[in-house]
């Protein structure tokens, strides 16, 4: 098929209304074209705007909408994409055709009413997502006079900002959302008008943990820093949506290590007997340059497409009513369409819900049956409490049903991690994970939603079940972490990976450890293979960073007097003075169960070479995180040393994520005061 020909139909394919064997053709011919690639991403932010305004897509889609989507189709400059996104999206979210009271998919749902559709006022009110004016057509109203209205509000129009709502039917009320509403509200039955405007914010409900940084440590009292590897996502892509809506995060949202592990860094390519690679830097540390700061870096090797071994993956997909909003399930549908759309025939997919009870939806399909498992997806309504440790059990009973040796077995959980019925402890989550793994089938955790996003018991799940974490907030981080990254969601390729440090007592006084906090690891734990660590998918990179105290330089904190009765430090083995520090790690195959263990020592030469744009860049995360949470540990630097630190780093910037991390910076520090 030429290219044309497949430009012509690309919103067909993204509508999912092609047969297979054209399928086939225009996925051959998006393999190796970028620019098509990013056509069909846009095309799908179209296709994701109308499925968020409850439409749906393909044959349900109405005419009209259609033929706006097919209209997007055409090639548009870069400088237009927003603005026809925009026109198309405001549409999808403020009219919606009268289908009949029993088969319109509802808007909003509260005890004693239940919205189910609505048009736009009309009025001189301007119809966009943080303002405007709505009434519904239809609005059923049950439980008659003196109901007590309790109720969150769904819907992609209220989802934009928080609202008061004002229902009439005969009378008028005004009730703030976002709290529960205790009260005789004297609401007749039958149809009634609702409107409404900008009100105070919703209760929030996320879920952080409290993060106590890492202490400055003597080598002389610990001269070892074990620790597991971490290559979750989730904590960078959180604090982006949260700086966007226009705040600053809470300490317990900023994970440091996750934040400079969503960048990859031009590490080696393994060559050797092991699945990564190790590089090892130092240099000045940027905010107190009498101290070095040492970046330790992993590069796992890649899988080509043609040697990816074959998947059997378990969508478990939460559909309890936290799920309704367009960020939530919605997004959830699309972000699996385009991994569906990368898999092969090779490849099965089984997809499991759970909202007040767990169910099967699709019992494990091969790829080639594409149709199938989109349209499964795609019938998906959210609706009911949130039974997640039941759906965790059925997901992995499928999944070992449907067991691949030597592939790719894995349960890939998408919820905002609310669950309030079953096993919802951390503890009694993490236990039945923990066991569940020991068959071989791994779980990867993708966080979705915003107000009761749970973000302490996804990375604790991930943690605990061989897998990894990410946030996605957007088609833009679903397409990096499930297209572009597809292979280090999906594809093992060393388990327990833990690092341990040994600081060489005559040259390093003290150091600590930037982030990882609740990735320690006790020293003996590193020899300990029973001991779970990180694991580390194909074409994953680790980035960890120590700040070290050089001998004879004073080192931060209280200071203690000399022990009386202690040793002094042995003097460092005949030659390895050289030596600042040697990094040991040890490592498992994917199904083994012995670990393999490697040392890279670490000389530091001084300033003889000048640090990499990689390490400034690293340097400079590790600096955004630090401020975010408040940490004294960067002295008298702030945001301007990291902007500056983040402008040396963005030569090499594929894919546009350290620019926009960049205007992140900007924003914090706008928001901050710029202190």
């Amino acid at each position: 098929m030429d290219r044309d020909k497949v430009e012509s139909r690309l919103a067909d394919y993204a509508l999912g209304e092609v047969e297979a064997g054209e399928r086939e053709e225009i996925e051959r011919a998006l393999e190796g074209d970028e620019a098509l690639r990013a056509r069909l991403f846009e095309l799908r932010e179209v296709v994701a705007a109308v499925a968020a305004s409850g439409e749906g897509a393909g044959e349900g889609l109405a005419p009209e909408r259609r033929a706006a989507v097919l209209a997007a189709a055409r090639p548009r400059g870069h400088a237009r994409r927003r603005w026809w996104l925009a026109a198309l999206a405001l549409p999808a979210a403020g009219v919606l055709a009268w289908v009949g009271m029993e088969t319109a998919r509802p808007l909003m749902r509260g005890t004693g009413f239940e919205i189910v559709a609505q048009k736009p006022n009309v009025g001189p009110a301007p119809m966009v997502a943080a303002q405007g004016a709505y009434h519904a057509e239809k609005m059923r109203v049950a439980g008659g006079a003196g109901t007590t209205l309790s109720f969150d509000v769904h819907g992609n129009a209220a989802a934009a900002a928080p609202v008061n709502l004002a229902v009439d039917a005969g009378r008028i009320h005004t009730i703030t959302t976002g709290k529960d509403v205790a009260g005789r509200y004297p609401i007749e039955a039958g149809d009634g008008v609702l409107s409404f405007e900008e009100g105070a914010p919703p209760a929030d409900r996320e879920q952080y943990a409290h993060v106590q940084e890492n202490p400055w440590l003597r080598v002389a009292d610990q001269p070892l820093s074990t620790l597991s590897i971490d290559v979750d996502t989730a904590s960078y892509a959180n604090v982006r949506r949260i700086l966007n809506e226009g705040r600053l995060p809470e300490p317990g949202a900023v994970r440091i290590e996750e934040m400079l592990n969503y960048f990859r860094y031009a590490y080696a390519e393994p060559t050797g007997e092991h699945p990564f690679s190790v590089t090892l830097e130092v240099g000045a540390a940027p905010w107190r340059p009498a101290h070095r700061l040492v970046r330790i870096g992993l590069k796992a090797r890649e899988v080509p497409e043609g040697a990816r071994p074959a998947s059997n993956l378990v969508f478990l997909l939460d559909v309890s009513g936290s799920m309704h909003s367009p960020d939530k399930l919605p997004l959830v549908q699309q972000s699996l369409r385009m991994l569906v759309d990368r898999l092969t025939g090779r490849d099965r997919v089984a997809i499991c819900v759970y909202a007040g009870a767990a169910g099967l939806v699709l019992p494990s399909t091969p790829c080639s049956e594409k149709g199938a498992i989109l349209e499964a997806i795609g019938r998906l309504q959210a609706g009911g409490s949130t039974a997640g440790a039941e759906g965790i059990e059925l997901a992995y009973e499928v999944a070992q049903a449907n067991f691949i040796d030597g592939g790719t077995n894995r349960v890939l959980l998408c919820t905002d991690g609310d669950f309030n019925v079953g096993v919802s402890s951390e503890s009694g989550l993490v236990s039945l994970i923990e066991d569940k793994r020991k068959g071989g089938v791994f779980l990867s955790v993708l966080g979705f939603g915003t107000g009761n996003y749970a973000d302490q018991r996804m990375e604790e799940l991930s943690n605990h079940g061989n897998g990894n974490a990410a946030y996605i907030d957007s088609l833009q981080e679903a397409r990096k972490v499930l297209v572009e990254e597809a292979g280090g969601t999906l594809i093992t390729v060393a388990k327990d990976v833990k690092i341990q440090v040994e600081f060489n007592p005559a040259r390093v006084a003290a150091y600590r450890l930037v982030g990882y906090e609740n990735r320690l690891l006790a020293a003996q734990d590193f020899n300990d293979d029973t001991k779970d660590a990180g694991e580390m998918g194909a074409g994953h990179t680790v980035t960890a960073l120590y700040e070290v105290v050089p001998a004879g330089v004073e080192v931060p904190g209280a200071s203690v007097d000399p022990l009386k009765y202690s040793a002094p430090a042995a003097a460092p083995a005949e030659g390895t003075s050289g030596e600042l520090l040697t990094v040991k790690l040890r490592y498992k195959q994917p199904e083994g169960d012995t670990s393999t263990k490697l040392e890279v020592p670490l000389v530091d030469r001084g300033d003889a070479a000048r640090p990499s744009a990689d390490f400034d860049f690293a340097a400079s995360v590790a600096g955004f995180g630090m401020l975010l949470r408040g940490s004294t540990d960067l002295g008298p630097a702030g945001w301007g040393l990291v902007e500056e630190l983040a402008l040396s780093g963005l030569s090499d910037d594929r894919g546009g994520y350290r620019a926009e991390y960049l205007n992140l910076v900007r924003e914090a520090a706008r928001l901050s005061g710029g202190k």
